[in-house]
């Protein structure tokens, strides 16, 4: 019980994170000048094209449904643990790797990048590492935890091929020519497949069997199977 408590605080503050990076970005893009979109609503809307913020979204959601004791033993909710997971790692890397010398921030922009791109992925990944929770990830989840990385992409190439916006260099056919975008995604495709088939067997490997977390919510079927075995209808 008192591990259940200590994991569900562990979420809480994952999920705080997220949503005081979120908070701090929001007014920054909005009141940011010049550049494709020239409304404050535009800017903030834009901010769900970046890979960063819609991972964060993720890990936030999977944080606090963990924190409140509502997150269930689904697949849907595998998904979107892992998706959230691997996502976060990438951002991690790939602003690490690729970002992080590109601009020079100051004041509520550098806390929200701080949160964003450093604390949340530390947080996120000691937290699955901690406590899990174990035994939801299976090749299927991984297969499908794919849709976001590929979705996010054909978007962000479509949607940069009519508007001119692109949210990062490395997928800007202008910069890079498509030949070098594909390249690019390859790298980070790889990376996120190998990143999610590391997860799925870390998860399959120390899964524990006869144990289940009980800061998870119950499953309904299971429910109804011990309240049989009680006796008690």
């Amino acid at each position: 019980m008192q591990a259940s408590k200590i994991a569900r605080a562990w979420f809480g503050a994952t999920a705080l994170v997220v949503i005081a990076g979120l908070a701090a970005q929001v007014p920054v893009s909005a009141g940011t000048e010049g550049g494709t979109f020239h409304t404050p609503a535009g800017r903030v809307a834009n901010l769900l094209a970046f890979f960063t913020i819609d991972s964060n979204i993720l890990v936030g959601i999977g944080s606090l449904l963990l924190a409140l004791g509502v997150a269930g033993r689904s697949t849907l909710f595998g998904v979107l643990r892992l998706t959230g997971l691997v996502g976060i790692i990438v951002t991690g890397v790939v602003f690490q790797v690729a970002l992080a010398d590109l601009y020079e921030l100051h004041g509520w922009a550098q806390f929200a990048d701080t949160m964003l791109h450093k604390v949340s992925p530390l947080m996120c990944v000691a937290g699955w590492l901690l406590f899990g929770p174990r035994g939801q990830l299976s090749w299927r989840v991984l297969w499908w935890s794919l849709l976001y990385p590929l979705a996010w992409l054909a978007v962000t190439l479509v949607r940069g091929a009519m508007i001119g916006f692109y949210p990062y260099p490395f997928v800007d056919p202008g910069i890079n020519g498509y030949g070098g975008v594909a390249f690019n995604c390859v790298l980070i495709g790889v990376l996120f497949i190998g990143l999610a088939a590391a997860a799925v067997g870390f998860d399959r490997t120390f899964s524990r069997k006869d144990e289940v977390d009980d800061y998870l919510a119950p499953d309904p079927a299971e429910s109804v199977e011990r309240i049989r075995d009680t006796g008690a209808y």
